[in-house]
């Protein structure tokens, strides 16, 4: 009898419990009211217990609810600040929430942005590493005015001795370059050359190894810029809008770099806009050269302009328009390259982009967007005389007086399909993209000298053909791939690329697959692992090569026959390159939020497109016999806190290596036997660290970045301009650099000021990125910059 009844009073317990829950249907929005993507979404009961979710692509989120009742509401997004503790009161059967986060902005008071304890995020089955807008303000690197100069703050990106940027180590080509969205490289040599005002940024999100196939053409990864946008508030912002005095090579008008900030409504909660503009003059200082000839100068300017219109709260419209101009006299100098060999470059680019989202019915999403960027580049040597190479230096005229054009024209649609549940939760995404290119240059080149060590003129280069020359191509690429959500602690993402070139000719398939997973439900332990096949965007600078000039080389010691060379496309089916890429990775919250990542990736370049020497002397065939390898171990521990204050520290452990370490071109005088070693940066050892911490002095902080790695590699050349021994046989010394800033927030004449200065390369490290190769003699090392003092003033508006 009492079993019965405790048998039908469970039944009808359960039922009451059953009638009372509620489901709840919401979605998080920015404050321009966007949907706020993988957003975590979390509601507390009044007896503890805990109800969350992630949100799909729209921003939306369902969950049941056991009753009625106040809730209280979290929300935590990277690049937001989080909503906590935000009471809902839920009533009736179904209740619908709008939550709203404001995205993460410099602010002069103290609030509270730091990472919260969450669990880790097992949705997100990528490879990614982010920089936000704030840690690119806080932390010092040289030159802070420099979007490029801040991307070696993010564990596993370098910059080598020529200031070329290598993610994961691929060449900077390797990587593709978005804005918003949209590549924004260059078009001929794929390269970041595109200026972008640092208070611009809103995040930067590197995704390498195993990502998206959404991404492609860039088999280093895909680096995205996300820049500001304004809201409802008028905000205004400027610094260093009061020049800077140098002491190096005596005192003088150092670095000026004013940046001025606008944002605000166009029309209130329905259109916005934001404003920077950068302008920059500096003079750079050699400090291996006499006085007077060390020093030359950089005019640069920037601006970009942004919009967002909501047509109406489900169709969203984004607009760019960037624009860039350089004027760079007497570029190229150093302390083996004087004046008279430096060339004056002037070069102007203009970017736009449209794009409109729109939520359709059935919880889809539609992004459709248009994008034009063109590109101009002037360089004119001091003179029309012969480039004079030797062993102790150069001299004479720079060879290439040039015009160059490029410009791309890209076209981009991604569906998100509805989602559905079958054996776990899926979310299917597909798109299309098209990109058109096209490239015109007239190169005139005067000819190359190289004298040995005792003065003598052993080869003579000069130049035949026209320069005149263009290359288009067209770009057609389509993907699609399901995020699978197996069960809580599991996640899977699969699909597929495909892309077709005009250039090659023929299509190519890239299938990837990633996962992560929480061992037992784990909420402090990750697991992520995946295969990707990815590839690189085809260089048009390869195919305009066979149509360039081409070069007459003619030998005096010992005299021998003229040769005349050549560059080749003896096969119009080239093979697709492409490389395989093996990631593997662990990440675990620590106790006092600290959190620990273990990285290691593994990748294999095949059929790379290179110029090899064919059976004819002097002509080299454009072939796939090019192979790239790369290897990686790399350990981060990372920590934010308090207000806004946060500690990061890397190493990594790497390889790079490649078959064809030298691009041989008309324009590279060095005669390469044995092309195979590590690539020019190659470090083994690196270590990297930044912070921003406070002090026991209100308003004051303190921060700093230190790198240490292993010298980068560099090769013996003898005095007819040949390689000898093993390419990249010898090093330059370990490279330290420490950099420490403190810096004060104060208010003064109704305003908001913040005050900055320090040291770079605060221990003065002999750091050179010059190697003079004298035969019989041991290598001369040039080129470091030594310690100096940085100052940045910056004005935040107004006190209130």
């Amino acid at each position: 009898m009492s079993r019965g009844l405790s048998i039908v009073t469970g039944v009808f317990a359960f039922g009451v419990y059953a009638c009372a829950q509620i489901t709840i249907a919401g979605r998080v929005l920015d404050e321009n009211g966007a949907g706020v993507a993988q957003a975590a979404v979390s509601f507390r009961g009044a007896g503890g217990e805990v109800q969350a979710a992630i949100c799909d692509p729209w921003g939306e989120f369902t969950f049941t609810l056991a009753g009625p009742g106040r809730y209280l509401a979290d929300v935590e997004r990277d690049g937001y600040f989080p909503l906590k503790n935000f009471p809902v009161d839920v009533t009736g059967a179904t209740t619908e929430v709008h939550l709203a986060v404001s995205h993460v902005r410099e602010v002069f008071q103290s609030v509270n942005v730091a990472a919260s304890g969450a669990a880790v995020d097992v949705d997100n089955t990528a490879a990614e590493k982010k920089l936000t807008g704030l840690e690119i303000l806080d932390v010092p690197y040289t030159p802070t005015r420099d979007l490029r100069a801040a991307l070696p703050l993010i564990p596993g990106v370098i910059e080598d001795n020529s200031s070329q940027l290598h993610f994961d180590g691929g060449a900077e080509r390797q990587t593709l370059f978005l804005l918003d969205g949209f590549d924004f490289s260059d078009p001929l040599t794929g390269k970041l050359d595109t200026r972008v005002s640092v208070e611009a940024v809103r995040t930067i999100d590197w995704m390498s190894g195993r990502y998206s196939p959404e991404f492609g053409k860039g088999s280093a990864g895909a680096l995205d810029v996300r820049t500001d946008m304004g809201d409802d508030p008028w905000r205004y912002s400027a610094t260093n809008f009061l020049p800077g005095l140098d002491t190096r090579g005596g005192l003088h008008l150092g670095t000026w770099a004013p940046r001025f900030n606008l944002s605000g409504p166009l029309r209130p909660r329905r259109a916005w806009f934001s404003e920077h503009l950068d302008l920059n003059y500096t003079q750079p200082v050699v400090p291996d050269l006499p006085r007077g000839q060390n020093r030359t100068q950089i005019f640069q300017g920037g601006n970009l302009l942004r919009a967002q219109v909501n047509l109406t709260p489900a169709n969203i419209v984004f607009a760019d328009f960037l624009v860039n101009y350089e004027f760079a006299p007497h570029t190229g100098l150093d302390v083996l390259d004087p004046l008279s060999t430096t060339s004056d470059q002037r070069s102007r680019t203009y970017f736009a982009s449209l794009k409109d989202q729109i939520y359709l019915t059935h919880r889809m999403l539609l992004e459709v967007g248009v994008a034009q960027d063109r590109n101009f580049l002037r360089v004119i040597p001091q003179g029309d005389g012969f480039y004079n190479i030797s062993p102790f230096g150069k001299s004479g005229n720079y060879d290439v007086n040039s015009i160059q054009k490029s410009e791309r024209s890209q076209f981009l649609a991604n569906l998100f399909l509805p989602s559905f549940e079958r054996a776990g939760h899926h979310q299917w995404k597909t798109g299309v993209d098209l990109d058109r290119l096209n490239y015109w240059q007239d190169l005139r080149r005067s000819g190359i000298a190289i004298f040995d060590g005792s003065g003598n003129l052993v080869r003579q280069t000069s130049f035949a053909g026209s320069g005149i020359a263009s290359q288009p191509n067209l770009e057609v690429s389509w993907y699609a791939l399901d995020d699978w959500k197996v069960r809580a602690d599991l996640a899977l993402e699969y699909g597929v690329r495909q892309d077709w070139d005009e250039l090659l000719r023929r299509a190519a398939l890239s299938p990837r697959v990633s996962a992560a997973w929480a061992p037992g439900g784990s909420k402090s332990t990750k697991i992520s692992a995946g295969y990707a096949i990815v590839r690189d965007a085809t260089p048009l600078q390869l195919f305009v090569q066979a149509r360039d000039q081409f070069a007459i080389d003619q030998f005096f010691d010992p005299p021998m026959a003229t040769l005349i060379e050549r560059f080749v496309i003896p096969n119009p089916h080239l093979k697709f390159p492409d490389f395989q890429n093996w990631t593997i990775g662990w990440e675990q919250r620590l106790p006092a939020k600290i959190n620990l990542q273990v990285t290691g990736i593994r990748k294999r370049g095949r059929n790379g497109l290179a110029y090899t020497a064919g059976d004819v002397p002097g002509v080299f065939n454009l072939t796939n016999a090019r192979r790239d390898s790369y290897d990686a171990v790399e350990v981060e521990v990372e920590q934010r806190f308090g207000d806004q204050y946060e500690w990061m520290a890397s190493y990594t452990r790497s390889r790079a290596h490649s078959n064809e370490v030298i691009d041989l071109s008309v324009d590279e005088p060095l005669m390469v036997a044995n092309n195979t070693g590590p690539l020019n940066w190659d470090a083994p050892n690196r270590f990297v660290s930044w912070a921003y911490l406070p002090t026991k002095w209100k308003n004051w902080a303190v921060a700093y970045s230190v790198e240490a790695r292993t010298g980068f590699p560099f090769s013996l050349v003898d005095g007819e301009g040949q390689i000898t021994g093993a390419v990249n046989s010898q090093r330059f010394p370990m490279f330290f650099s420490l950099n420490l800033h403190p810096e004060w927030r104060f208010k003064a004449f109704g305003r908001r000021w913040a005050l900055r200065g320090g040291l770079n390369n605060l221990t003065d490290h002999q750091n050179p990125t010059v190697a003079q190769t004298i035969p019989g003699l041991p290598p001369r090392l040039y080129g470091s910059e030594g310690r100096h003092f940085v100052f940045r003033i910056r004005w935040l508006g107004k006190a209130n």
